[in-house]
């Protein structure tokens, strides 16, 4: 898994490098993108990427720096930020989706077609399942 996962990450990065993202500035912006308006909690993407609140943190400083995000106080929460997409972030998702399916679509063409869509299938059920671990680690 840890092989794939690299290869792909590379293969991604090299193909959205133009547009000044890496590979997590896309998916923090594609959830970014499907929360609408509303915008997320830097907590819920930490949980979202199942990393620590500094690494998010420090992604997002980056990616605000870039005007690819903006933050602003919670309304409910003083302590949280409310993280929203900006102008340039949705400039940066729409020209990298293509590029992510296209990527997926050359990818997948090694499993016959039959079986492409159980193979989504049961990665999502073995990503479950690892949440599912590492929230019971962290219990």
């Amino acid at each position: 898994m840890r092989r794939s996962w690299y290869s792909l990450n590379q293969a991604f990065r090299r193909r959205i490098s133009h547009l000044g993202i890496t590979p997590n500035h896309y998916t923090i912006l594609r959830w970014l993108s499907e929360a609408k308006s509303v915008g997320l909690t830097q907590r819920q993407i930490a949980d979202l990427m199942a990393s620590d609140p500094n690494t998010i943190t420090s992604i997002l400083n980056r990616m605000e720096a870039k005007n690819l995000i903006r933050r602003t106080p919670h309304a409910q929460d003083g302590r949280a930020h409310q993280i929203v997409i900006r102008p340039k972030g949705k400039d940066a998702f729409r020209k990298a989706l293509p590029l992510a399916q296209e990527l997926q679509n050359q990818i997948m063409t090694c499993l016959p077609k039959s079986e492409r869509q159980t193979f989504l299938e049961q990665l999502s059920i073995v990503a479950d399942a690892c949440m599912s671990v590492l929230q019971t680690d962290h219990d």
